[in-house]
């Protein structure tokens, strides 16, 4: 069997999923991807936008067994994805959880579920789904706690250093992480430090709360469960129940609360974003798939920003505000609640970033990690400056 994982609702979590699968969001500890692969014990390949096949590419088989990557796996999902046959589809009411095709049918696949195929209901609850970019924050506690059990089953954490102060059993901490001068609550949930993570003096952490591989809390740092801090991340200042995709930074004092960052960010020292409107009311967010903005259905919801967005210190963020990719934000009061991709500017207006000019940046930000910005990633940035023009009517 061959395991795929296709986008079934890629539209709907933009502007993340414009430089990304579905599968590569992160959610919990892992990535969606990670999470299917531990869970499955396979490697899996992509079915996703043309434009992101040649750095996330498909690989087919005879018979292909497509899994609906906006899905979280659980044990008993696994359990029935494993045991389908051929020409099945396994559903949640309506909604699609895995089919399992021929290489002919594959090609022919269009997301619909046909006649031809015997529909099995699945017995799994409570299955958490991502639809939308604010999904990633609000479910971010179940999946980790989910998360730890997987990573931490059947092995023995490093020990941590007397210089902290620890409430609560469930902290895992990998080989090479340094934790020094710490108070960690684990009685809220679990803290799993990763591989080569610092935790600098000073900071505190009520779980549950995730700080991956090569990661690091700045000194002082105040964070709020559930947190999930990705790899190659630096974080300082006040952070609450959000999710950082990795390699990004929010290195100085500030506020970040209910909120997704992709990669290849920057938060300015001081810069703050509302997480709660001050008339208590149900935010809304901006949705690329109706071009309007949507209720969420919560009360508190701060900021989504998009791969390579940035913004300088003393930025302001408004509830519920989305930011596209490789915008570059700043100035003083609060720039609009929806800002396009490849925007410069802030409250006083916006002019359009041009490609060159994102291209020597992103060059050089990613440079500083060791990783290359080739012509792959150059094609995908330029992609999505093309189908996001229309936005940017400045």
């Amino acid at each position: 069997m061959n395991f795929i994982l296709f986008d079934e609702n890629w539209d709907n979590l933009l502007p993340l999923t414009y430089t990304r699968p579905v599968s590569e969001l992160r959610i919990g500890i892992l990535t969606l991807k990670e999470k299917w692969e531990k869970r499955l014990q396979v490697k899996t390949s992509y079915l996703t936008q043309d434009y992101l096949s040649q750095k996330y590419p498909l690989t087919t088989g005879e018979i292909n067994v497509l899994v609906n990557s906006s899905v979280c796996p659980d044990e008993v999902l696994v359990t029935e994805i494993l045991n389908m046959k051929p020409g099945q589809a396994l559903l949640n009411d309506e909604n699609v959880i895995a089919i399992s095709l021929d290489e002919y049918e594959l090609k022919e696949f269009t997301g619909e579920i046909t006649e031809e195929y015997t529909v099995v209901e699945t017995k799994a609850e409570n299955i958490v789904k991502i639809s939308y970019p604010w999904d990633i924050f609000s479910n971010n506690g179940v999946e980790l706690e989910k998360d730890y059990e997987l990573l931490t089953e059947g092995r023995l954490s490093q020990k941590l250093l007397s210089t902290n102060t620890v409430l609560g059993d469930r902290v895992f901490v990998e080989e090479g992480a340094v934790v020094e001068c710490a108070t960690i609550n684990a009685n809220s949930g679990p803290v799993y430090i990763g591989l080569d993570a610092e935790v600098m003096e000073g900071s505190v952490i009520r779980g549950p709360f995730a700080l991956c591989e090569h990661s690091a809390l700045k000194i002082g740092a105040k964070i709020y469960g559930p947190t999930t801090i990705g790899p190659h991340s630096k974080v300082g200042g006040e952070v609450n129940n959000s999710v950082i995709t990795g390699y990004s930074n929010k290195g100085h004092d500030g506020f970040l609360g209910n909120s997704v960052l992709g990669e290849w960010c920057n938060i300015g020292a001081d810069s703050n974003n509302s997480n709660l409107k001050n008339n208590y009311a149900e935010v809304k967010m901006w949705n690329y798939t109706q071009k309007r903005f949507i209720k969420t259905g919560l009360q508190f919801c701060g900021l989504i920003m998009g791969d390579h967005s940035k913004c300088g210190i003393n930025t302001m963020f408004n509830t519920g505000t989305v930011v596209g990719v490789s915008a570059n934000i700043y100035g003083a009061g609060f720039p609009r609640n929806f800002v396009p991709s490849f925007s410069w500017g802030g409250a006083l207006g916006f002019m359009e970033y041009k490609l060159n000019k994102v291209y020597d940046v992103a060059e050089k930000v990613m440079e500083r990690r060791g990783i290359e910005l080739n012509d792959v990633e150059k094609d995908i940035l330029s992609n999505i400056f093309e189908n996001t023009a229309g936005y940017r009517n400045f």
